[in-house]
């Protein structure tokens, strides 16, 4: 049984800017990790991923292409060790095609309320989570996204991906 997730790729140069700074800060699981904004989380799925396909295919027919703009850092602590650069441009966007995905065979349940982010530190001591959350206060950046993407986890190589997804909604 395939373990899957669905989320918004950042594109070059911010993707390795934000995953060499996550590696740096010494989390370990930064080089198995893409940088991304989050969709549907870690999940396992039956073993023909062709209904799961489908039905994003059919999602990303639905949905127009939008802007984002990260800018500063948040946290999660005390509920969770994790420092992430914050989504301030394309929230609700995020919000309404994350729900639209976790529809039909993607019909999962949260953990926490969804809130679009892009993790740069996890699981480390306060230390270190607080210098992420201090060296990259001043970080920003601004794209379209045009796509999100399947990814595939392997045990030994981290988060694959799988298949892009355009957003070609009207």
């Amino acid at each position: 049984m395939p373990t899957i997730g669905v989320a918004v790729a950042i594109p070059e140069p911010w993707a390795t800017q934000l995953q060499d700074y996550r590696a740096g800060v010494g989390d370990t699981t930064a080089a198995m990790i893409p940088t991304h904004i989050t969709l549907v989380p870690p999940t396992d799925v039956d073993d023909d991923l062709s209904v799961v396909e489908d039905h994003l295919v059919q999602t990303a027919g639905k949905v127009e292409p939008f802007d984002v703009h990260l800018r500063g850092t948040g946290t999660f602590r005390p509920v969770s060790p994790v420092v992430f650069v914050s989504v301030v441009e394309g929230i609700s966007q995020c919000e309404q095609l994350a729900e639209a995905v976790r529809r039909g065979p993607l019909d999962v349940e949260l953990d926490y309320p969804y809130h679009p982010h892009v993790t740069v530190a996890h699981h480390l001591t306060d230390d270190r989570l607080d210098r992420a959350f201090k060296e990259l206060a001043a970080f920003e950046c601004q794209f379209t996204v045009a796509d999100f993407h399947l990814y595939v986890h392997d045990h030994e190589l981290g988060w694959q991906p799988s298949r892009d997804f355009a957003l070609s909604g009207s």
